[in-house]
């Protein structure tokens, strides 16, 4: 790491403690570690701070007789910054959990040292399946989403509606590669076809020629396997392309509705995505969203909600294990139904991830929405055990094989 880069690190952990109301043994402390700042903030950002902070006061503030506190940290989608960060959280400001991490790479090195500590990881923004597969840890959780529920929930309910031949968009690293291998296997066992693919560089601001290239292919789908701006810059080009209106489907692998409402209807309607959460799906999720908005001027997003999801269950496991031992309450975590404002009857598996059901959506046309935020219908409820890798296909050691 060079000497710059490691003082802005040094400097964000310090920042992130100074932020913090009380210090020491008499305190719980769960760190919010995302990018606040670029090409992912709208993912979570500072909405999933917000998202913990109503999570402990849901839970009363307090849990074993200890001050819970929320602590947070831009990583700014750098993994020696990221890391560093973690580090100074669990070795000099006794971090027990880090929750979001906004970014395979960063959410992989960070789970590592958690499980050297002991400590908890929440991740509900990152999307490589290595989390619970070949880098599972017996303290770290994946909460809402993965390449494998976008991908193959997606496009299992998109081949059932018929349209069997596809173009992929991806990201040129790892979420983007494994996001489009992923969908590419599911497309082809499922009786569709790839026509073609093309990798753009992450944080690419013209989509055209790769667009152009789709909208050549004829292909029925064309899927967008990145995210973040990559995601809005793609769509909002290609509806200037008319692609959407000449009857190619467009699907997006990673689309928060806050990508929605900054693309706005015009833009994004049509589109086709998974998610775990709509703000306006239930009674629960409707009642999180009015509190977040009060905050936030804004609905929650999928991230966003996975974060109070997850830290609820962090605490509420930790009550009922007695102890803040991250080893033991992981246990609890997993032996707990998740049971919460926006999910219901969920199971933590062995490697980790939370088995729930997604939903399939599109967006809205502008005169079927009657309300800001009325952005999704939902098409279909993809089961949890079509939205998540069978524990038979698991590379995770913590998976008996029968």
């Amino acid at each position: 790491m060079t000497k710059p880069i490691l003082a802005v690190a040094l400097a964000a952990a310090s920042l992130a403690a100074a932020s913090s109301a009380q210090a020491g043994p008499d305190a719980i402390r769960i760190g919010v570690l995302n990018d606040q700042t670029g090409l992912y903030a709208d993912f979570g950002g500072i909405g999933s701070v917000e998202a913990a902070r109503l999570a402990v006061e849901d839970f009363g503030g307090t849990v074993l007789g200890k001050k819970i506190e929320i602590i947070t940290a831009d990583h700014q989608n750098k993994p020696d910054i990221g890391l560093t960060i973690a580090r100074e959280w669990f070795d000099v400001q006794k971090v027990d959990a880090i929750a979001e991490l906004t970014n395979s790479a960063i959410a992989i090195g960070v789970q590592n040292l958690a499980r050297e500590r002991g400590r908890i990881t929440l991740a509900t923004a990152a999307g490589t399946t290595r989390l619970t597969n070949e880098d599972c840890s017996p303290t770290s959780f994946h909460w809402m989403w993965d390449t494998y529920s976008q991908a193959t929930g997606t496009a299992r309910a998109v081949l059932q509606g018929g349209d069997k031949s596809w173009f992929l968009l991806a990201a040129d690293y790892a979420f983007g590669h494994q996001m489009a291998s992923e969908l590419s296997k599911t497309v082809q066992e499922n009786g569709g076809t790839v026509v073609g693919q093309v990798k753009h560089p992450i944080g690419s601001a013209d989509f055209s020629s790769f667009l152009l290239q789709a909208q050549a292919s004829k292909a029925d789908v064309i899927g967008l396997a990145n995210g973040g701006t990559d995601t809005s810059n793609a769509i909002k080009q290609a509806a200037e392309f008319g692609i959407t209106d000449g009857g190619q489907k467009l699907i997006g692998l990673a689309v928060m509705i806050s990508d929605v409402h900054a693309l706005g209807l015009p833009s994004a309607k049509g589109l086709i995505a998974t998610t775990g959460y709509y703000w306006d799906r239930d009674e629960g999720s409707r009642e999180l969203a009015r509190r977040f908005e009060a905050r936030m001027k804004r609905k929650p997003n999928m991230v966003q909600a996975g974060v109070y999801s997850a830290v609820v269950h962090y605490l509420k496991a930790m009550q009922a294990a007695g102890t803040d031992d991250g080893k033991v309450v992981a246990e609890k975590m997993r032996a707990l139904p998740v049971d919460d404002l926006i999910t219901k009857g969920a199971t933590v598996r062995a490697d980790g991830r939370v088995a729930r059901d997604m939903y399939l959506i599109q967006v809205k046309t502008p005169a079927e929405s009657k309300a800001p935020w009325d952005y999704y219908k939902i098409l279909r409820t993809i089961p949890a055990d079509q939205a998540t890798m069978p524990l038979s296909e698991s590379k995770c050691s913590l998976v008996k094989k029968s």
